[in-house]
């Protein structure tokens, strides 16, 4: 009993009320839905990839293309997924169409002992408050090194204070 009625098995398929099928029925009646579901699957998937093909294109580069790469495939796994695979699927590479001086070169850039991009700034160009409803918080534009000018950065006074005093005592 399922919710105060007679649970229905694969051998009771039929309606409710329909005369009850000898084996070889059951059997044939049971591979003609098998297949009914199988052939609503693949009409839902083969209609599920055209609406994918519409938006995806074919990727092709070239020996010596800069191409991006999101940077979580290379970093270190932890223990428990020693067994997992680094590599990746080309569908993550992504053409770089930045111009040739906004490239950093590899060996300009410092990393710690724990593999993190380490980012220092280099000069305070501008201050300025920024009111909010009740307070205001004082901003400088940080200049960071490794980063063109446009690349400047607005961050909190008291922030750069604590971790960065020595771009105050100028």
């Amino acid at each position: 009993m399922l919710y105060g009625r007679k649970c229905r098995t694969p051998i009771c398929w039929g309606e409710i009320g329909q005369r009850e099928l000898g084996e070889k029925e059951i059997v044939q009646d049971t591979i003609e839905k098998v297949d009914l579901i199988r052939s609503r699957l693949k009409a839902a998937q083969d209609r599920q990839k055209s609406y994918a093909d519409k938006r995806r294109r074919p990727i092709e580069f070239q020996v010596g293309d800069q191409v991006m790469l999101k940077v979580s495939p290379w970093k270190e796994l932890p223990e428990e997924l020693t067994g997992i695979h680094n590599t990746f699927h080309v569908s993550y590479l992504r053409k770089c169409l930045a111009d040739e001086t906004s490239y950093v070169s590899l060996n300009d850039i410092e990393v710690d002992e724990k593999l993190n991009y380490v980012e220092e700034p280099v000069a305070i160009l501008d201050q300025k408050a920024k009111q909010l409803r009740n307070k205001v918080i004082n901003q400088v534009k940080v200049q960071w090194k490794h980063r063109r000018g446009s690349e400047a950065t607005w961050e909190s006074e008291n922030e750069m204070r604590t971790y960065y005093p020595h771009l105050f005592s100028m």
